[in-house]
């Protein structure tokens, strides 16, 4: 028989139990109103998640807390919130949640999704020795040869220049990455490419589909409400598969062949022929690092190049100032962009930087992963919250950048020239997690756009009668986001800038 001493204990457990929850509840961020049960599913958005987000924290702060059906998500608009907790408190702060969805295309193992822990850290430190700013270094003249090519593709047939850009940026990725060129955009690593990129921008938000929130419904049948995803990245596997196989194996050909050019992969690869014993997970953990390099850098370098035309577009006295200042320096030496000319651009290293955080192409990151209770600023986040690094609204941050929504590559010049304005680096992630090949990301971006502003004009498209067609571009939303194929025509800046590119391919 229960004794009352027993009863009133237990009724005292629960009661303190239950005081601790209420206060816990009480002291989470601040957010939107919640549903019962579903809590915040109602108002999560869909599109354009950056901006919602970024309204969200006008009214609460730059630390929001909402849930939905369970989960916990935490949504960091702040540059100092982001750097306290994913950088300064890496060591919790640096986890991925549950991507069951792009387990099921097939991205295992793949560094920006693998759970903090020694795999990860085995991928880090194969990708970061060729990335580092001096490593880089040596990749220079291949990324000017890509850049020059590029622009003359783009003069000739700049109707598709979408299509062109993401030939020449998968090209010069899958030679990073693997040493392999890529000749043709007909080529079947482009097409892989670009049914990669269908495929990330259209499987929901990363970690937070219904069968990210609910692995169980992978195994139930496609009817079953909630499962679309899991058959879409089912359907679509075969995409990821060729990602991960074909490449490798074309370096494996080369090596064997005698090719010694020196390529991310093919370092593993002759690692691993110099071993006894090769284990599958070594394979796979090679074959990882390439896909790492591929998926990321081929599609965010695309994308950031097609927000640069359509900035040069709208801002037309932006791109005479910028080609002015280019004349400047290449007038008296009758030559094209080359990286020894970047101390000598102030102000085109003002619209670089600016295109990096007028659009952020991927406006809120991958999420990361909180791995144990924890408190910041007074308010508690549970271990296993989901924490978004909200870049968009980080760019709009009008303590940090005046006039946010404007275009103004000078904000980043020194006063009294500009506004003294920091360069935007929350693009490339934080902590742990931040990404690896941001440097050659960034020195790619920097001798494409100088080699098409020195050579080419950037201006609207014209309609049968002569007239410039304007347009509002409409956007692809996914792990990256920006604009949908716009109108735009490119054409030679003169005779001499025509004849110094096609000399450069000779």
């Amino acid at each position: 028989m229960i004794s009352s001493i027993t009863v009133f204990s237990l009724v005292f457990i629960v009661v303190t139990l239950y005081a601790l929850e209420h206060v816990r509840r009480r002291r989470m961020p601040p957010g939107p109103p919640a549903d019962p049960l579903i809590g915040n599913l109602r108002v999560l958005p869909t599109t354009n998640e950056g901006v919602v987000f970024h309204e969200w924290a006008k009214k609460y702060g730059d630390v929001v807390y909402v849930h939905a059906l369970g989960r916990s998500i935490v949504i960091l608009d702040s540059v100092t919130a982001a750097t306290d907790l994913l950088e300064k408190r890496s060591s919790i702060y640096s986890d991925r949640p549950n991507f069951t969805v792009f387990w099921l295309m097939g991205y295992f193992p793949d560094l920006p999704l693998l759970p903090y822990g020694k795999r990860f850290q085995k991928h880090r430190r194969m990708l970061h020795s060729d990335f580092t700013p001096e490593a880089i270094l040596s990749w220079r003249d291949m990324q000017t040869k890509n850049a020059r090519q590029l622009t003359r593709s783009i003069l000739k047939s700049n109707e598709d220049y979408d299509r062109t850009i993401g030939w020449f940026t998968t090209a010069l990725v899958i030679k990073l990455a693997y040493g392999v060129d890529i000749e043709s955009e007909e080529d079947e690593l482009v097409k892989v490419a670009e049914n990669s990129q269908f495929l990330l921008n259209n499987s929901g938000a990363p970690g937070g589909t219904f069968v990210d929130l609910f692995p169980i419904l992978k195994h139930l049948p496609s009817w079953f409400p909630g499962t679309y995803y899991a058959n879409f990245a089912r359907k679509g596997s075969w995409v990821i598969k060729t990602m991960y196989d074909l490449p490798y194996s074309m370096a494996e050909r080369l090596i064997a062949d005698g090719d010694e050019t020196h390529s991310v992969v093919g370092a593993q690869i002759r690692k691993l022929q110099k071993q006894e014993a090769v284990t599958q997970e070594e394979i796979d953990d090679a074959k990882g690092a390439g896909v790492a390099i591929f998926s990321a850098g081929a599609e965010t370098t695309w994308s950031s190049l097609v927000v640069f035309l359509w900035a040069m577009i709208e801002h037309p006295d932006i791109q005479k100032k910028v080609q002015a200042e280019i004349d400047t320096v290449l007038r008296d030496h009758d030559r094209l962009p080359e990286f020894s000319d970047w101390e000598s651009l102030p102000y085109f290293e003002g619209v670089v930087q600016e295109v990096i955080r007028w659009y952020p192409v991927v406006p809120l990151g991958v999420p990361h992963r909180c791995m144990e209770d924890d408190v910041y600023r007074g308010m508690f986040i549970p271990k296993g919250t989901l924490m978004i690094a909200n870049a968009r609204g980080m760019s709009l941050d009008e303590t940090v950048y005046a006039e946010p929504t404007k275009f103004n590559p000078s904000r980043f010049l020194p006063k009294p020239e500009g506004n003294g304005e920091p360069f935007f680096t929350s693009a490339f992630g934080f902590g742990r997690r931040i990404c690896p090949g941001r440097h050659i990301a960034l020195s790619s971006l920097w001798i494409v756009m100088a080699t098409i502003l020195a050579t080419s004009d950037i201006g609207r498209a014209l309609d049968d009668e002569g007239n410039e067609i304007y347009f509002e571009p409409e956007f692809m939303y996914g792990i990256t986001s920006r604009p949908k194929t716009f109108p735009c025509r490119i054409t030679s800046r003169s005779k001499d800038a025509k004849q110094m590119l096609e000399r450069s391919g000779s």
